[in-house]
C-alpha cells in the first residue's frame, strides 16, 4: 500500500510542472547578432535560473554583446543597444544648423549606438570631432 501511495505521488509530480514559464533563445546568438521576437520560445525553468530573464518585446532589436546559447535566458548583460557606428568604419558626418546640412566623409573612432557620443575623424580636413550616432553610418554634429 505505501508502494503504490509513493508511485502515486511521484507520478502527480512529474505530471506537475516545476519552474516558471521563462522565454529562452530557440537558436544561438553569436556575438553582434541583433535580436528579434521569433528568437524566443518559453519553457519551464527553475525560479532561480529564470530570474532576470528579458521578455522577448525587452531584448527584440538589442544586440548581443557576447555568444549566447539556444536554450539560454537573455539577461540584460548579454545585451546593448544595437551600434549603428562601428569602429574603423567609413561614416557620413552631418554638421546640422537649422535648414543647412553639410555633409563630409569620415572614420568612426569608436562604437555608438543611437544618440550616444561617438568621435570621428574627418577625411576631408583630418580633425577629429565629437557628435551623436543619428543613424546607421551617419554622426550628426550641431552647429554653434
Amino acid at each position: 500500500m505505501l508502494g503504490a501511495l509513493l508511485f502515486l505521488a511521484a507520478g502527480v509530480a512529474a505530471a506537475t510542472p516545476a519552474g516558471e514559464p521563462t522565454p529562452v533563445l530557440v537558436r544561438t546568438v553569436e556575438r553582434g547578432e541583433i535580436l528579434s521576437g521569433s528568437d524566443f520560445e518559453t519553457v519551464r525553468m527553475p525560479v532561480a535560473v529564470a530570474r532576470g530573464a528579458l521578455t522577448p518585446g525587452e531584448a527584440a532589436g538589442q544586440e548581443a554583446v557576447r555568444r549566447i546559447i539556444a536554450g539560454a535566458p537573455v539577461r540584460s548583460g548579454d545585451v546593448a543597444s544595437a551600434r549603428l557606428v562601428r569602429r574603423g568604419d567609413n561614416v557620413t558626418i552631418a554638421i546640422v544648423s537649422g535648414a543647412l546640412r553639410i555633409t563630409s566623409p569620415g572614420r568612426a573612432l569608436s562604437d555608438a549606438g543611437r544618440g550616444e557620443p561617438v568621435r570621428v575623424i574627418s577625411l576631408a580636413t583630418n580633425r577629429t570631432l565629437e557628435g551623436v550616432a543619428a543613424a546607421s553610418g551617419e554622426v550628426r554634429i550641431l552647429a554653434p
